[in-house]
């Protein structure tokens, strides 16, 4: 299977929006964390599990957005969200907000995710099956984009 971004659509809702009626900034992170949530739906493993099972936390330690184009109450944006660097702690998550009724980018950026010990908070190395897990959403962003309809280099 070619690798690809994992995509979700999601309205934009009354809790996400300013006193100008344009999507929160801050909002864009709850659309973020719906896709990863069902990306590793997806793949087979409910996040919460990921925690159980590996005895690790994912904290995020970067987040990285550039904005756009508005998008308002009750429009529906287009989540995609995939990983373009897997290191030996960390990985790179990022993501395109694609605003469907103007058919525009409303979004993008990234997230970099520490791989802690759950009790400690220490760093460790992401566990192998966590990676391979990951494989299928793992890309770079230029080919994530190209599969997204959106051409040339990120704005």
């Amino acid at each position: 299977m070619k690798p690809a971004p994992f995509v979700i659509d999601e309205h934009v809702r009354w809790s996400d929006v300013d006193a100008a009626g344009i999507i929160f900034y801050g909002s864009y992170i709850r659309f973020i964390e719906l896709a990863e949530t069902e990306l590793f739906r997806a793949a087979g493993m409910p996040y919460g599990e990921v925690f159980d099972r590996y005895d690790v936390l994912l904290p995020r330690v970067q987040v990285h957005t550039e904005f756009h184009y508005p998008a308002r109450l009750d429009d529906r944006l287009r989540m995609a969200v995939y990983y373009g660097k897997v290191g030996r702690k960390s990985l790179t998550m990022n993501f395109e907000a694609i605003h469907l009724g103007a058919n525009r980018l409303a979004a993008h950026g990234y997230l970099v995710l520490a791989c802690t010990e759950r009790s400690t908070l220490k760093p460790r190395s992401l566990p192998p099956e966590l990676v391979e897990l990951l494989r299928p959403y793992t890309l770079p962003v230029e080919a994530a984009r190209a599969q997204l309809g959106l051409t040339g280099p990120r704005p």
